[in-house]
């Protein structure tokens, strides 16, 4: 099934410019039990509605941005950029003129 992914840099584009990264979750911490990375990474919820999920634009701008699609009828909803940071928020070096 084909249908437009809405990027946030380069505008609407056919969904085989990208790549489905998965819905997002929380990473565990590095000495969390073996059984909560396994939970982590290899099972999901699989539920029909809407999710977020991660997508890179490998044909175009290569940035992976952060989308809210409809799992029943592909629908994206909408592109957005994933939030920064707080440790990278306040750096000072980014800090405007």
């Amino acid at each position: 099934m084909s249908f437009l992914v809405p990027c946030p840099v380069c505008g609407p584009r056919d969904v085989y410019e990208f790549r489905w990264g998965g819905a997002t979750s929380r990473r565990p911490t590095p000495g969390a039990p073996r059984e909560v990375w396994a939970s982590y990474l290899y099972f999901r919820d699989n539920e029909a509605g809407l999710q977020e999920e991660w997508w890179h634009h490998r044909l175009g701008c290569r940035r992976w941005f952060l989308a809210l699609r409809d799992t029943r009828t592909n629908e994206l909803v909408r592109t957005f950029w994933p939030p920064a940071p707080p440790d990278r928020a306040a750096a000072p070096e980014e800090a405007g003129p």
